[in-house]
């Protein structure tokens, strides 16, 4: 297996990052019928690699990007007891790569950082029915808490 390298994002990934969010955007249509068709854009990509309340991190193998992910420093609700938390997001691994723990390697990374800037509350935000992310966030230690349920009167 090749040698996976985790180093934060620059402005010189856009293009590929842009690439990727497409990407997550195509997995996600699967579970999201509500989404407008293309184009559409999730990220301000460039605004949170500059962010200094912002871990964007890439992996790379042979020097190609094959993976990212953010964390992301938010304000909590009011009724929370932490402040902040830590958002995690645009976690995306390219298809050749997947099932290999890329993710869970980013994940780690951003834990890390989130735990250096004393943020204790780690979220993140998936779709109900996308189970292989489910099963691999609560792998990791995560665990479903709020569950946003929608209805469409038009399907």
């Amino acid at each position: 297996m090749h040698d996976i390298k985790l180093r934060i994002a620059t402005l010189d990934d856009l293009e590929a990052l842009e690439e990727f969010e497409q990407g997550v955007i195509q997995y996600e249509r699967t579970f999201a019928p509500q989404l407008k068709a293309d184009p559409i854009h999730y990220y301000a990509i460039d605004d949170l690699i500059k962010n200094e309340d912002s871990c964007f991190v890439v992996a790379e193998v042979d020097n190609k990007l094959i993976a990212s992910g953010y964390a992301s420093i938010e304000e909590a609700e009011p009724t929370k007891k932490e402040r902040f938390h830590a958002y995690l997001g645009f976690m995306y691994v390219i298809p050749e790569f997947r099932g290999r723990g890329v993710n869970g390697q980013i994940v780690e990374y951003l834990i890390k950082w989130s735990k250096q800037h004393d943020l204790s509350e780690i979220v993140i935000e998936l779709y109900a029915e996308n189970q292989s992310a489910l099963q691999a966030y609560k792998k990791i230690g995560f665990h479903p808490d709020l569950l946003k349920m929608r209805l469409n009167t038009e399907e």
